[in-house]
């Protein structure tokens, strides 16, 4: 299973605790610009990853050559991204994707809260309007087995 979400806080426990058992993912990709040239960041990250999975950091833009590159397109892969911006220019780069879930993007300054755990800026809601008009369906969930707040 190939899955796509937006965590601003990108790996945390509920990403190991409830999505990689959920997805099966072997691999976790972490798309984020600022963390891909960061490794003391990296390696605080990666001291989470439980042993047989695989973690990578890689800017937004090349998602998806690396994925394709490294023929991870038909496997069970985690993508993370922190914000709907990033999704959307991955999306725009080439990364093909049909289900977008959104688990946590915290409240803040002009911000609209849209449920529990997501709360958007305009910016946010045009990228996923765009998404959802290019055919993406989002999610909206903290873990798998909370039921999807909006449809």
């Amino acid at each position: 299973m190939f899955w796509v979400r937006i965590d601003n806080r990108l790996v945390h426990g509920q990403i190991i605790e409830s999505w990689l058992p959920f997805t099966d993912a072997r691999n976790i990709v972490v798309a984020n610009d600022e963390l891909a040239s960061d490794e003391l960041r990296q390696q605080i990250m990666s001291i989470a990853i439980p042993l047989g999975v695989d973690i990578s950091f890689v800017k937004v833009d090349a998602i998806g050559a690396y994925l394709v590159g490294r023929k991870l397109t038909d496997k069970d892969v985690l993508v993370l991204f922190s914000s709907c911006l990033d999704a959307r220019r991955a999306f725009d780069a080439g990364l093909g994707f049909g289900k977008l879930n959104l688990g946590n993007l915290h409240y803040g300054p002009g911000k609209k809260q849209v449920c529990q755990h997501v709360a958007l800026s305009k910016e946010d809601e045009s990228c996923l309007s765009f998404l959802q008009g290019k055919g993406v369906h989002l999610d909206y969930r903290c873990i798998p087995s909370d039921p999807v707040e909006i449809s």
